[in-house]
């Protein structure tokens, strides 16, 4: 009896039969769905079969490279989705007082202030939602929300997909430095042309040959051509090679500012600022966003502007 009722077991719960095959679409492959869903192939493989006997159609035709859906298998996913987000949305309602977040909440976000600034609001936000988790991923590579299984991503100064929902939440000033060694070796700085001749450290997600400057009475920028003695995508390594004089670097504001208090480090021609840097809070679209969702964007909402480093948006 054990395999049998284990199989007529999970045939009743079809909301999880259900689940498993959208998370097998959108993840792309069985093997894919399990490590999402922290369970085994076989047992994707028999949730798969079980709601393929239920529904009495083939969804899904698997070969040994490829596996992509029938006819009858994206009519299924369709309404699977529907039938899910309304799920969860009973969840929401039904199952906790003031729509409390349950669950777990998969986030990523950029390591500089992901492991710096919003530890706080974060810890908080934890501590005012007992029912809740989160999974705090720091990174700044591209999102792939459902190769990665997330729910929502912190983006600093990239281009937003279009096809996905982003709200703009703050700004991040930056700034031009460099170490008082390296300035000594050199001319003055006096303008944006004098930039041209240092060394200089890229953060490659940002800038790699050159860098923009505005001035407040000028419309068009000041570009200076650069050449890095090192490229990185670290803000933090940018900041602590800029302190031993290898190079200028743009840097955000936040980090640097204590250096700069200090001497450690000269904030260059601060009337040519490098364009501020948008933060958005991006998620994929979706008939239906559970509270954890619509709880954290009204958090990065209300907090974003006010942590350290950050500032309303001036558009």
């Amino acid at each position: 009896m054990g395999k049998n009722g284990m199989k007529r077991s999970e045939r009743i719960d079809r909301v999880e039969l259900m689940r498993t095959f959208v998370r097998i679409v959108e993840a792309g492959s069985l093997s894919a769905a399990a490590r999402q869903l922290a369970t085994t192939q076989a047992t994707v493989s028999r949730r798969l079969q079980s709601l393929e006997t239920m529904l009495g159609v083939r969804l899904m035709l698997r070969t040994t490279h490829t596996t992509r859906l029938t006819d009858d298998g994206e009519r299924c996913y369709q309404h699977a989705r529907r039938v899910i987000d309304s799920w969860l949305a009973l969840e929401d309602e039904v199952g906790q007082t003031e729509d409390e977040p349950v669950g777990v909440l998969r986030v990523r976000a950029p390591h500089a202030f992901g492991q710096d600034q919003l530890l706080k609001p974060l810890t908080e936000f934890l501590q005012r939602y007992p029912q809740l988790s989160v999974e705090w991923m720091l990174n700044d590579r591209s999102v792939d929300f459902l190769g990665d299984n997330l729910d929502c991503a912190i983006r600093v100064g990239v281009e937003v997909d279009p096809a996905t929902v982003s709200v703009l939440l703050a700004e991040v000033p930056r700034s031009v430095v460099a170490s008082p060694e390296l300035l000594a070796r050199y001319p003055a700085v006096k303008t944006p042309e004098d930039l041209q001749p240092l060394p200089w450290i890229a953060i490659s997600s940002f800038y790699q040959r050159h860098v923009e400057l505005f001035h407040d009475a000028s419309s068009a920028p000041a570009r200076v051509t650069i050449t890095p003695r090192l490229s990185t995508d670290s803000l933090y390594v940018a900041r602590n090679t800029a302190l031993t004089g290898l190079g200028v670097a743009v840097v955000s504001s936040w980090t640097v500012q204590d250096d700069i208090q200090e001497g450690r480090l000269v904030h260059l021609l601060p009337e040519w600022q490098p364009a501020a840097l948008p933060v958005h809070l991006v998620y994929p679209w979706s008939r239906y966003y559970p509270a954890r969702l619509r709880r954290f964007l009204e958090l990065m909402r209300k907090i974003m502007p006010e942590v350290t480093g950050m500032r309303k948006p001036l558009q």
